[in-house]
Formats: structure tokens, sequence, C-alpha cells
């Protein structure tokens, strides 16, 4: 397995080792031992899967309290997928980094706790799935505008199909004291 480092610390990309001929492939998809060495915890209490069509953007979204890492991949499709440090305090608070994931390439993407995440789906369709190292607790959800100038992500996509939380977020400036988590 191969992981790569991206431009906010404690964001990775993870390649697995895949073993494939013309039946089919072979990866392993997660080993807790493996995983922590790389600094992503051996502790996941929730797996999730959706399932998206072409031109979906879901998020920014995160938890706080009760913040979740996730470990994203995509099972079937492809999507860009994007985390943003919203750590009040961070030295690269408001910055974001984000990768392509897809059947193909079968990369795994560590957002830890204290970062939004959002993807777009720029396939045809995208199963998503992942793992969160807290349960979902509604009553902490937020949600950031997908599209802040102030964050500035480029986005693949020019007019995402878009839910109303999703359309009407206030921007990272505008977040209500307390909302965010702290460095």
């Amino acid at each position: 397995m191969n992981v790569v480092d991206t431009e906010l610390p404690s964001v990775l990309v993870v390649e697995p080792d895949v073993f494939g001929d013309a039946r089919g492939f072979f990866m392993e998809s997660w080993n807790g031992a493996r995983y922590e060495e790389h600094g992503i915890p051996n502790h996941f209490v929730q797996d999730n899967l959706s399932f998206s069509a072409r031109g979906v953007l879901r998020g920014l979204h995160f938890q706080n309290p009760k913040a979740q890492g996730k470990l994203v991949s995509v099972l079937r499709g492809e999507v860009f997928d994007v985390a943003v440090d919203i750590r009040v305090g961070s030295p690269t608070f408001g910055r974001w980094t984000g990768v392509t994931l897809s059947e193909e390439n079968k990369r795994q993407f560590w957002v830890p706790p204290g970062f939004a995440h959002g993807f777009v789906v720029t396939g045809e369709g995208a199963l998503f799935s992942y793992k969160c190292t807290d349960y979902y607790a509604p009553e902490y959800d937020g949600t950031i505008l997908w599209n802040d100038p102030g964050i500035g992500i480029r986005w693949p996509v020019e007019a995402p199909s878009l839910s109303d939380k999703d359309r009407t977020a206030p921007p990272l400036n505008g977040m209500p004291e307390g909302t965010l988590p702290h460095y």
C-alpha cells in the first residue's frame, strides 16, 4: 500500500495494493494495523454507502462536537473528493485539498476529524463508501457553502445538483460562534 501526503497535514490518499488478472482483482480495503502505522485510527464505528448521479455535489459537511474522521472510497463510478481544514487556530484553516477517487484507481481518502468533507460525481454515477470514527449525530451536523469564495475550491463542474441544505449553507467566515472545532 502506498500512502500519499497532501497539502493538509494528516489528510492522506491511500493507494491499496491491487492484484489482478483477466479474471478480476483482489485488494485489501482495510487492515487496522497497517493503516494505523500511517496515522489512520484503528477504530471505526459506522460504515455508510451512498449513491449519487452525475453532477450531484454533497458537502461541505462536518460534525462538531462528535467530529467524524472518514475513510472514503468509490466502489462504482468516479468523484472529485475534497477536505477543508475548519479547525479554528490551525495554520491551514480554510485551505482545501482534493483527489479523484474512482472504481479504476481504487484510491481511498482519509479525512480526519476537524475537516469538512464534500464530493461531486464526475462519472455517470457513483457508489460511495465511507468508514466513520464516530456515529452520525444530526444535532451536531454542520454545512459550509460548497462554493465559498473564501475557500476557493476548484470543482470540476459548473452547475452541480445540490440539496437545499448545501445550496443555502453559510460560508466558512459566516459560521456561528462555537460551531467550528478548535485546533
